[in-house]
């Protein structure tokens, strides 16, 4: 069996910048544990894959470890490949139903805007073992799908360098944020519970970053960086309920993966 794939970097401001996903188009569901097979041989943060049933899109995300209920960069890459590689829909939006339910992308020119649900923050104790295993402490500590970890400066949040074992023992996954130099915010994740050390770019962490900064800076539209190594660009918005998170999509390769059938 051949299966198309394309890699596509995702939130980029050129190639080799965001975070890459793999996608790869599905006539049909294939089994688990060939899907989970294929993410770990890609050895990207998320394979996505789609299907379409009953005339609607449906979207799956799978790291090289586990299937994941929300994933932000590679539904912005999914969308590229739908509406502009592939050019299946003639259309500036298209949805997706997702383990979380129906998530939207919009088109505007480069731009593909996420419309994803708001996960506000809430207060969580201070934790010396999550401050001890980032190697720094944080001036609070909240907690909305991930713990989130707020720090004063964008060089304290650069600087961090964690201890990925201690860190997957006691959180699995963290953001950390601050205010930015020449942006709003920025932001770095680390993910070692569900195999990746450090995000280049999440887009699904800003559904709590975006009404966590509008609340703190009293602003609805906002820019951010993700400040990994590769480095991502986020045009992001709140909209109460919802957040819009925008970004652009650099296609990288574009090929096919052979799938022995039994």
């Amino acid at each position: 069996m051949e299966i198309p794939i394309y890699q596509i970097d995702a939130f980029a401001s050129g190639l080799f910048r965001g975070n890459p996903a793999a996608i790869c188009p599905l006539d049909h569901w294939l089994p688990d544990p060939v899907l989970q097979a294929i993410a770990a041989e890609n050895n990207l943060a998320e394979t996505a894959y789609y299907v379409i049933e009953n005339g609607r899109y449906r979207l799956r995300w799978l790291t090289p470890l586990v299937e994941v209920d929300l994933c932000g960069h590679a539904t912005l890459a999914a969308a590229a490949v739908i509406l502009e590689v592939r050019k299946e829909l003639a259309a500036s939006r298209i949805a997706f139903d997702t383990r979380s339910g129906e998530v939207a992308v919009d088109r505007s020119g480069d731009v593909y805007t996420l419309d994803f649900p708001s996960q506000p923050d809430a207060p969580m104790p201070a934790n010396l073992d999550l401050a001890e295993a980032l190697g720094a402490q944080p001036s609070a500590f909240l907690r909305a799908r991930y713990d989130l970890c707020i720090f004063e400066t964008e060089q304290q949040v650069r600087a961090l360098s964690p201890d990925m074992r201690a860190l997957q023992r006691i959180a699995g996954k963290v953001i950390v944020t601050a205010p930015g130099n020449d942006c709003d915010f920025v932001s770095r994740f680390f993910a070692p519970a569900a195999g990746i050390d450090e995000d280049p770019v999440t887009g699904s962490a800003h559904s709590t970053l975006i009404p966590y900064w509008s609340a703190r800076l009293g602003k609805k539209k906002m820019f951010a960086r993700q400040i990994s190594a590769r480095g991502g660009e986020l045009w992001c918005e709140d909209r109460g309920a919802r957040v819009g998170i925008g970004g652009r999509a650099v296609k990288y390769l574009e090929g096919r993966i052979f799938v022995p059938v039994d």
